[in-house]
């Protein structure tokens, strides 16, 4: 028996196929997991408007309004909820891309005044055990019925009023700056809709 020889062509072919297969592989199984992922998505969006803005009856996801800014890559997700005819709040998409782990994205609902209404996380990929502690009820509770012109949204130790998460302090500036984000343009969509 003789031992077949291995030639460049040869191996060259085969990792073709291999990552031919693999790539087509890959690609279904994306198409087939992509209307879950979004449907998820969705829910969780949609969890998060019921959990951040006050009492409302009105479809906010229908009538989401995007904008294009300078303090964010993509475009920002403002959510109006009415409840019969009267807006009963708003719901911002604030983010920051200082978090520890990169980015930190947060829904903030504003009652009517601009008082925090409340606040849920959307997207982080913050330190089991301590940056994913923003979540936590204990931190967030500090940020409700708070007015952000009078409530300084940046950590105490940069002379804010945040007290920062233990071992978690650049994210609690990210989750600070996430929120001021929207505070910011939750003011100019304001301005925006009185003229």
């Amino acid at each position: 028996m003789t031992k077949k020889k291995s030639t460049f062509i040869s191996m060259t072919l085969t990792l073709f196929a291999i990552t031919l297969i693999a790539g087509v592989s890959l690609g279904f199984i994306n198409d087939i997991t992509k209307g879950p992922k979004e449907q998820a998505k969705l829910a969780r969006k949609i969890n998060a408007l019921k959990n951040v803005l006050p009492e409302f009856n009105n479809n906010p996801v229908e009538d989401v309004k995007r904008i294009k800014t300078d303090l964010a890559k993509d475009s920002i997700e403002i959510y109006a909820g009415f409840l019969n005819e009267n807006q009963s709040g708003t719901a911002v998409v604030g983010s920051s891309e200082k978090g520890f782990s990169g980015l930190v994205k947060i829904m903030v609902g504003f009652n009517p005044d601009g008082s925090i209404k409340n606040i849920a996380v959307l997207e982080q990929k913050e330190t089991p055990g301590l940056g994913t502690k923003m979540k936590d009820e204990k931190f967030i509770k500090q940020f409700r019925g708070k007015h952000p012109s009078s409530y300084n949204l940046k950590v105490k130790k940069d002379q804010g009023d945040v007290d920062a998460l233990t071992g978690a302090t650049i994210t609690t500036r990210a989750f600070g700056e996430a929120a001021q984000m929207a505070y910011d343009v939750f003011v100019e969509n304001q301005k925006t809709a009185k003229n």
